[in-house]
């Protein structure tokens, strides 16, 4: 090969990373825009991440701050189901989910003199959907007529005995996104208080800042999780992160940016090992097959729009293997061909594969580059290498020939 022949290859391949730059930032671009748009009108249909307070409630004295003395349930009973239930709009999915929410709170006055006390229920804000909410005191029927204030808040007044107590039902079905919390006040003591939550999902993901259950058992394919808090001051949150899901925008365009490391492996150990084996390789060969390898990730960018994930990654990797070996077969027979296909399912299928498995790609990369360098200098140990960029090459044809014998 002459030194002409290479730096006019290093440009091709030069040429083709700024292409593959554009792609990955015009779909980051588009994902962008999309997830914009998508988020608003998802989070419209199926409301936010909720967060569900923990009640209080209230009486008037003159010996609390602002006359209020805050009375927070004495045993509380709660069971949550959420139904993971993902929806994909344009690019993304989106981290959808039903909720049901029933719970039993016991509120006593902790005071030896009747007292009024004034109990509070805030409802997660911006529900999407809001339905079915009960809301009972005592011996009161649960109803599902009952209407929660402008606030969100639904705020009922009960005489209580000294030291008497009353239950308060409580219970809803919403929608929401991404997350669901039941978040406790600052610093508060937490007493009797039993969460059970039920999923549809083995992936379990606990959000920053909320706390491990104390049991947890899974059952064909749904966790049945417990928190309880006996007795407990500052009492961690709890909530559960939904399970995430590929989304082909942000894969399609990080495997666009790392693409052009794939394309200088697989160039550089064509070209050495054409040049042992005396096959002549010319920069228009270079620009053909990056062109190849340039075809996966178009097709697979605009594929994806219209197909699921996977299929779309199996055709425009199949396109690409096609297209790129089937070339080099011509060129070099099978010379060129044997080298060619295990070759471009390592650094282009299998790494692109690699992108779709968080924080695999780091070590995929090293491997594959320290693989590469201990192959090539095993291969070229013993070349002169001035006699490798001087000598003449093998004529394509013979070498095809002798190839297909």
């Amino acid at each position: 090969m002459k030194i002409s022949h290479l730096l006019a290859a290093i440009g091709i391949i030069v040429c083709t990373t700024v292409a593959w730059f554009v792609l990955g930032a015009a779909l980051s671009y588009r994902t962008m825009q999309s997830s914009t748009n998508m988020n608003r009108e998802v989070s419209g249909v199926w409301g936010p991440q909720l967060d569900q307070q923990h009640p209080e409630a209230w009486f008037e004295t003159p010996n609390a701050p602002g006359g209020k003395a805050s009375v927070l349930p004495s045993s509380s009973r709660i069971n949550v189901n959420l139904d993971y239930s993902p929806k994909r709009r344009g690019l993304l999915w989106h981290r959808t989910y039903d909720l049901v929410f029933r719970s039993e709170y016991v509120f006593t006055n902790p005071t030896k003199i009747p007292q009024t006390l004034y109990i509070n229920f805030p409802l997660p804000e911006n529900t999407g959907g809001l339905k079915d909410f009960e809301f009972a005191l005592g011996d009161q029927k649960p109803s599902a007529r009952e209407i929660p204030g402008e606030s969100g808040v639904v705020t009922r007044a009960i005489l209580l005995p000294a030291s008497g107590s009353v239950e308060l039902h409580a219970g809803y079905k919403t929608r929401g996104t991404d997350t669901w919390r039941y978040l406790f006040p600052d610093n508060r003591r937490i007493s009797g208080f039993h969460l059970a939550m039920v999923t549809n999902f083995e992936e379990i993901n606990f959000p920053v800042g909320t706390g491990s259950p104390s049991e947890r058992t899974l059952d064909d394919g749904s966790y049945t999780l417990a928190w309880d808090y006996p007795d407990m001051l500052a009492a961690t949150a709890i909530g559960m992160d939904m399970p995430k899901r590929l989304n082909a925008g942000p894969i399609a365009s990080r495997i666009s940016f790392f693409a052009p490391v794939s394309l200088l492996l697989f160039i550089t150990l064509i070209l050495l090992i054409g040049g042992i084996k005396g096959i002549p390789l010319h920069p228009m060969h270079v620009f053909f097959i990056a062109a190849g390898f340039f075809a996966f990730h178009l097709l697979f960018a605009y594929l994806v729009d219209l197909l699921p994930l996977m299929t779309s990654f199996g055709i425009a990797a199949a396109t690409s293997v096609l297209l790129v070996c089937g070339y080099l077969w011509m060129v070099g027979g099978n010379v060129l061909f044997k080298i060619a296909l295990p070759a471009q399912i390592v650094y282009l299928v299998l790494f692109s594969a690699s992108f779709f498995i968080d924080g695999l790609t780091g070590i995929t990369l090293s491997v594959l580059g320290v693989l590469t360098l201990a192959l090539l200098m095993l291969l070229t140990a013993r070349i002169d290498w001035k006699v490798f960029f001087t000598k003449k090459p093998v004529i394509a044809d013979r070498v095809f020939e002798e190839s297909k014998v």
